[in-house]
């Protein structure tokens, strides 16, 4: 069977910005050091105390959850696209899930910034 030339190009858009999601993911990932990250907590708190707790997930979504889901909505929707079929629900689910890791960080701000108490 053959393949339309049209097709070649529209899969090779899709390798590429798979690639380039993939690429981006990697490139922007965090970076610890030579040091490992064990029993370590946020800056000033311990494993044991509740906010040290909270600080670290909201960390893991915000930073890591979130953006990466959004990265994986961007892929459905060129995909989607691709193939024809609408492209609003992969865009939405994208914007919803930055939208999480913005709200995410301003509660870590939030938690970070006020260990002063309600003045």
């Amino acid at each position: 069977m053959k393949v339309r030339l049209d097709e070649h190009w529209k899969r090779a858009f899709a390798m590429f910005a798979i690639s380039f999601v993939l690429a981006g993911q990697i490139l922007w990932a965090q970076n610890l050091g030579g040091t490992p990250a064990t029993n370590v907590a946020v800056q000033g708190q311990t494993g044991a105390q509740p906010e040290g707790a909270f600080l670290n997930f909201i960390n893991w979504i915000g930073n890591v959850i979130s953006p990466v889901g959004a990265g994986g909505a961007v892929v459905g929707a060129v995909v989607s696209w691709l193939h024809g079929r609408g492209v609003g629900r992969w865009l939405a689910a994208a914007a919803g899930l930055l939208a999480v890791s913005g709200l995410t960080r301003l509660i870590e701000f939030w938690i970070t910034n006020g260990t002063g108490g309600v003045t």
